[in-house]
């Protein structure tokens, strides 16, 4: 496969604020990328240095074989972009901004605009200013579809979207992927990326730490799970499987609260053999899972742990 996103190497500092350092990755065409990080680990300034809206240090970036700064007009007509931030005319309504980008596109299917703004629910008669943050990511997401770019640009595209506007715009995303088109996008939120996307680089503090295919959020991926059961709690039950790295014992006697890298199958299977009252699972954030898998270099807990 040839590569529509090559970057080698990539540096931009703020002074003393940290930015990005000796960054390098690829992107095939045809892939669903995501780009991985807690906020502030230096996602929006790689996809802005992408966009030549920043100038990198050091370092090279290419799309489509060409320079990313020396070549940003011919680049960005091959592109959409979401940039994370989206700044607009406020007195346009949304209609009117959609007809100026179009005409920046040179003109596009206004057949398939509609198609987005329908499947959006996108009230266009309003003026940007009186959109709720939703509607303006609505604005900004149909900007970027809809003259049916070679690559999509996103950063954090689902900020502020609905549950059922998140899934139009997995939708979205699968069909770019059918017609072969490249979607590149940037999230802090674990379990879109491992939905949406089929290949992932993940960047921590201003360095990319990982890239590969999906196995690699599988090391990372935990879950805090509480289960309160209707007699004492089986802590023994739960000690040694695999992917448990802590189990604690709640003031209530019945409750265990257990850290879980991984999937939960050994957990809720374990757990079915004792009465349960209730079971639940939260997914910390993508910063308090960086804190606890980069605390040990990168290693995550080494002991099981046990407190009942």
């Amino acid at each position: 496969m040839t590569a529509i996103i090559e970057v080698e190497g990539l540096s931009k500092s703020y002074g003393g604020k940290r930015g990005i350092i000796d960054v390098s990755f690829k992107v095939e065409e045809g892939q669903l990328f995501g780009f991985l990080g807690p906020n502030g680990a230096g996602k929006t300034t790689t996809i802005r240095t992408l966009m030549a809206l920043l100038h990198a240090d050091s370092g090279q970036a290419r799309i489509a074989g060409m320079d990313c700064w020396d070549r940003s007009v011919e680049i960005k007509r091959l592109v959409g972009y979401l940039p994370g931030e989206l700044s607009l005319d406020p007195g346009l309504t949304g209609a009117q901004i959609l007809e100026y980008f179009g005409h920046l596109r040179g003109g596009v299917d206004q057949a398939y605009l509609k198609q987005l703004v329908e499947r959006f629910d996108l009230d266009t008669s309003r003026k940007f200013r009186q959109y709720s943050s939703g509607n303006k990511r609505k604005v900004g997401l149909i900007q970027a579809f809809m003259h049916q770019p070679r690559l999509l640009v996103l950063d954090e595209p689902t900020n502020g979207l609905d549950p059922l506007n998140q899934q139009e715009f997995a939708r979205l995303v699968g069909e770019a992927r059918d017609e072969g088109r490249t979607v590149f996008l940037s999230s802090h939120i674990l379990t879109e990326v491992e939905q949406i996307c089929t290949r992932v680089a993940i960047i921590r503090e201003g360095r990319l730490v990982r890239e590969g295919g999906l196995a690699e959020l599988k090391d990372i991926k935990r879950h805090e799970v509480a289960i309160t059961f209707a007699d004492s709690p089986p802590a023994d039950s739960f000690l040694h499987l695999e992917g448990v790295e802590r189990v604690e014992g709640m003031p209530d006697g019945h409750t265990l609260r257990l850290t879980v890298q991984g999937g939960l199958d050994a957990v809720v299977k374990a757990a079915a053999m004792h009465p349960v009252v209730s079971l639940t699972s939260h997914e910390p954030s993508l910063d308090e899972v960086f804190l606890t898998y980069y605390e040990n270099g990168g290693k995550g807990p080494v002991e099981v742990e046990q407190r009942v």
